[in-house]
């Protein structure tokens, strides 16, 4: 599976959330998320663990395996990805546990614009980030795709700040001086 993706730093939160409102997007909740990175020879691999949270109450989504490789530059770029199983994940990468890189939380603010995502991240350690999606398949027209990739950042240009060109998990690692996610 395929997306075209954009992270940027967000300076202004509620002026995102109203831009999200002014253009039609569903807000479809908020969830909690906690990314576990793990030390892989390529691309990068996280345990995604979700509770959806409306009015305080939390309810737990399935646990997911994200495998994904994409090149770090801070214009729209593709990211493919994978969804796995635990054992799927054994499978591919060893029966011996894989060794923890670091951990990412966020509270995520999912927002839907026809079929695609847009993200109100408040990342722990890291402040306010924000994100869209462009799902990608084979009917999928690239030159149409970058051109609402390009609408969509000019749309929310006015709440953001700096563009991201890696990953929060490079982001945090930075921070905290870690070095890059080595097996």
């Amino acid at each position: 599976m395929k997306n075209l993706e954009l992270k940027a730093e967000l300076q202004d939160p509620n002026l995102a959330r109203l831009i999200c409102q002014k253009i039609g997007a569903s807000k479809i909740g908020t969830i909690r998320q906690t990314d576990t990175y793990y030390s892989v020879t390529r691309g990068r691999l996280k345990k995604r663990e979700s509770i959806a949270v409306e009015r305080g109450v939390g309810s737990p989504e399935p646990i997911e395996y994200i495998y994904y490789e994409r090149p770090d530059r801070v214009n729209a770029k593709v990211s493919d990805y994978h969804l796995f199983t635990h054992e799927q994940v054994l499978e591919r990468f060893g029966e011996a546990e894989l060794p923890v890189w670091l951990t990412v939380e966020k509270n995520r603010e999912l927002y839907l614009y026809e079929s695609h995502r847009i993200h109100i991240d408040d990342v722990l350690e890291l402040g306010w980030h924000f994100e869209f999606e462009i799902l990608i398949n084979d009917q999928t027209n690239m030159d149409d795709a970058q051109n609402l990739a390009e609408r969509l950042k000019k749309t929310f240009l006015p709440a953001l700040g700096e563009p991201i060109s890696g990953s929060y998990s490079d982001l945090l690692a930075t921070a905290k001086g870690i070095e890059e996610s080595q097996p």
